[in-house]
């Protein structure tokens, strides 16, 4: 293991990816070493329920989702693995507490990365089981640390939840699998503080080479559980820490899907359509916020349907003359609004003129042309 903790950040670029990382494989999408920030969610069936666990999956992948993760509270759920990945496409994480066993099994029964935090699965022997198995299969382990979930000994020793104690907890882990000759490792330090969170990044990165799983968790609902994630998690990647995200909302897991392509989106990190939309205000002679609406409606639809686009195409949709022309003209596509017509604009350039009733119709011929 790596201590780059006197190395110099300071020339970072926003959104680099650094090449000199460790890189691991789960059922074929890499993470770290330099590739691109992947995005995974985890599903909220029973897994013991193989049907509606497979759908969700597959939900989740027709969203933008790289990785999958699944609960295996029970031995019934570990074993529904094997017939889940013959339902589904994108790779499929054991999540594991409390129970080695559970951990084995599924890595028997085809689990692409296995999610355990080894304090909490009892003694030395456990954690060798699941290493065995793992390097066997060729597996890759996600150390997952929670705030919530540290140990008596180490919160002890800082008096609490602190970047420190959550960097130590991950490193102890690590230690303890290199200990049994495992090293094909991924790292997460997740609490529901986003300062704490992004503090015991920035220690991991700088004094690791794991490739990093980040996310802020037990985020909250979908209004503040997108704010806080897009906070932390962005004020990471912005300084080109973290290979992997997984936006933590209590809502349905394809919107934690669609918030994180949206971070990604949002730092150039991930191919697809953005769109770029003024707040509106009393200049605005249209009905501005259904015509946004439908134009994001339509630019999903497309993003799915192009799912090969291998660039960022911006799209602005502007409601007056005071920066509409200037925002439209320097996206890929654009929309500038003035009495009650829109300009349509197409790199640049000024391509039509239409009334509102059939602006967005006229930008999607545009764009489609």
């Amino acid at each position: 293991m790596a201590d780059n903790s006197s190395s110099d950040n300071s020339g970072r670029q926003q959104g680099f990816r650094e090449p000199d990382r460790r890189q691991i494989t789960v059922g074929g999408v890499k993470i770290g070493g330099g590739a691109a920030v992947t995005v995974q969610s985890m599903t909220t069936t029973k897994t013991s329920d193989i049907r509606n666990t497979a759908m969700q999956i597959n939900k989740l992948a027709e969203h933008g989702c790289d990785i999958a993760r699944v609960a295996v509270p029970d031995m019934a759920s570990a074993d529904a693995i094997s017939e889940i990945k013959k339902l589904t496409t994108i790779p499929i994480v054991a999540d594991i507490h409390f129970d080695h066993k559970l951990a084995i099994r599924s890595a028997e029964a085809g689990a692409d990365k296995i999610r355990i935090n080894p304090g909490n699965i009892g003694s030395e022997d456990n954690v060798r089981a699941v290493a065995k198995i793992c390097s066997e299969k060729r597996i890759p382990i996600r150390i997952g640390v929670n705030g919530g979930s540290l140990c008596r000994k180490i919160l002890g020793k800082y008096s609490g939840v602190t970047p420190e104690a959550l960097y130590e907890s991950a490193l102890t882990n690590v230690r303890l699998l290199n200990r049994f000759g495992f090293d094909d490792i991924c790292l997460s330090v997740k609490t529901s503080s986003v300062p704490l969170t992004i503090a015991a990044y920035k220690l991991l990165h700088n004094r690791t080479d794991y490739p990093l799983h980040l996310g802020v968790t037990e985020a909250g609902t979908e209004y503040m559980g997108i704010i806080k994630s897009a906070i932390g998690i962005g004020a990471l990647l912005v300084e080109g820490i973290g290979d992997t995200i997984r936006v933590s909302l209590t809502a349905a897991p394809e919107h934690e899907v669609k918030a994180a392509i949206s971070i990604l989106k949002s730092l150039g990190l991930r191919r697809g359509f953005e769109l770029i939309s003024c707040p509106t205000c009393g200049r605005c002679d249209v009905d501005f916020i259904p015509i946004v609406r439908e134009v994001e409606r339509r630019l999903i639809a497309a993003e799915r349907h192009n799912a090969s686009s291998d660039r960022l195409t911006t799209v602005a949709v502007m409601g007056c003359a005071v920066n509409g022309p200037g925002e439209a003209s320097r996206a890929d596509y654009g929309i500038a609004f003035g009495d009650k017509n829109g300009v349509i604009f197409k790199k640049g350039k000024i391509v039509a003129k239409t009334p509102m009733r059939s602006v967005v119709e006229a930008l999607f011929t545009v764009m489609e042309g």
